[in-house]
């Protein structure tokens, strides 16, 4: 049934339950897995000069975070019986929601897999929900896993 999963990682517990779904489908599906770690906007305010040592060690801390994301994802691709063909991949310059919908589409995913953190009443109004802005803008499903 599922050909391309896309999971949305960012090493999250939440995300960590989303990639042992996905993973089994994955596997049961005989499907492709990428997994995708998204870099959030560097929070540049426009003030004062940039300073580019600023940026490059943001951009760093998060490759890292994002390679430590991907090699959990990794590590369970492997582990699976029979292995899940698996590929990491890190989107820049892009807010969350808006890079796995464009990955989903882009890369021709017929499954989107994203964990939840489960925020209610005023944390989900003022943080919003990078779950239910892909909920509401992928063109394909979406599964969330709390």
């Amino acid at each position: 049934m599922f050909k391309h999963i896309l999971l949305g990682t960012d090493g999250s517990a939440a995300s960590e339950n989303a990639a042992n779904l996905a993973v089994g489908l994955a596997r049961q599906h005989g499907a492709k897995l990428t997994a995708l770690y998204v870099v959030d906007p560097y929070p540049y305010l426009g003030i004062g000069e940039t300073n580019p040592l600023g940026f490059q060690a943001y951009m760093a801390a998060a490759q890292q975070h994002g390679a430590q994301a991907h090699a959990k994802v990794a590590s369970l691709c492997a582990a699976a019986e029979p292995q899940v063909h698996f590929e990491a991949r890190l989107g820049e310059d892009v807010t969350a929601a808006r890079g796995i919908v464009q990955m989903a589409q882009d890369e021709g995913a017929d499954l989107v897999v994203v964990g939840s953190h489960g925020r209610a009443g005023v944390a989900r109004l003022v943080l919003g929900s990078v779950a239910a802005k892909v909920v509401a803008q992928s063109p394909v499903p979406v599964l969330v896993a709390r």
